[in-house]
């Protein structure tokens, strides 16, 4: 666990500012890669930029990727970053707050992540779309690879 996740989970932090500060970014429109509110940001951004707003600084900046990096590279990049930063747990413990990562296929590495605002529902930024609250359909249950919390979360 990096220096800054390890800080934070000395505070407790209330599920409904994670979800508030996740809805703060709705509408912003998607561009890869990025993660500015309102100005634009990706699935990846938009769990960066809430960090940011709940603690202040990234534990750790993300490499430039490409839109089809999962597929080349084969790794679990997004998994892995997410283990390093925050707190793993099981699926039926996520809430509110919980930040979900996809797999489009089985045997593909997870590419995809959201925040949870309430039961059966996401935000998320998703390609040629802005950052929006969906309901989370079966069809996107299905491709859950991991949950987890934010340090501190409670």
């Amino acid at each position: 666990m990096t220096a800054a996740a390890g800080c934070a989970m000395e505070a407790s932090l209330r599920r409904d500012l994670i979800v508030a500060a996740a809805r703060r970014w709705i509408d912003t429109p998607y561009v890869h890669g990025q993660s500015a509110w309102m100005a634009g940001c990706d699935c990846l951004g938009l769990v960066r930029g809430v960090w940011r707003d709940l603690y202040g600084s990234e534990p750790e900046l993300p490499p430039v990727y490409t839109a089809d990096w999962a597929e080349i590279g084969g790794r679990e990049d997004l998994l892995s970053a997410a283990r390093r930063n925050l707190a793993e747990i099981p699926l039926a413990e996520a809430a509110a707050g919980s930040v979900l990562l996809f797999r489009w296929r089985p045997g593909l590495p997870a590419k995809h992540c959201g925040i949870l605002s309430a039961p059966g529902r996401m935000i998320h930024a998703y390609d040629r779309r802005r950052v929006h609250e969906i309901a989370l359909p079966a069809g996107w249950r299905r491709r859950i690879a991991a949950a987890f919390d934010f340090p501190g979360a409670n």
